[in-house]
């Protein structure tokens, strides 16, 4: 099940959600501790703004700037419901809605784009070599093509 926590009256959040659902469907944990299950699993999206995402940057990167996305992976089974708990993503939205303005795209798009780029997160993608980011950058332009955004790029 996907979670949204919509704390910025983001317009259409089954988007997200059909996002989120697409990356877990089309692409394979590269955490080795997650299993197929993961393409069933529970996560949550916080959508909120950049005094948030700034915070949680700066509490747990020691990077004191805001930043679009950033993303905790648990990938712990939930001890009531037995299921598996990939972890959370934030987003911030007044972030994504700049990103989208600068490249021409609607804010739904960028905002679908985070949500694939911090679920590849959670299942285990980084991007702080050349060689990873090779790799997860490939399986976000896969997903990307699948949701009808090709032309949407992460910016850095």
């Amino acid at each position: 099940m996907i979670n949204i926590d919509n704390q910025m009256d983001f317009r259409d959040t089954t988007l997200l959600e059909r996002a989120a659902l697409i990356t877990l469907e089309s692409v394979s944990p590269l955490n080795p501790d997650l299993g197929p299950e993961s393409a069933h699993a529970d996560m949550t999206i916080v959508l909120t703004d950049d005094r948030q995402l700034h915070e949680l940057n700066l509490d747990y990167l020691g990077v004191d700037a805001p930043t679009d996305v950033l993303s905790f992976p648990a990938g712990e089974v939930d001890p009531e419901t037995e299921e598996l708990y990939l972890g959370d993503i934030a987003i911030s939205i007044p972030r994504a809605a700049q990103q989208a303005q600068t490249g021409g795209h609607p804010v739904e798009a960028e905002a679908q784009l985070l949500v694939v780029h911090g679920t590849l997160h959670l299942l285990g993608y980084d991007h702080s070599t050349e060689e990873e980011k090779a790799v997860m950058w490939a399986e976000q332009a896969r997903v990307l093509e699948k949701l009808g955004l090709s032309r949407i790029q992460i910016q850095e």
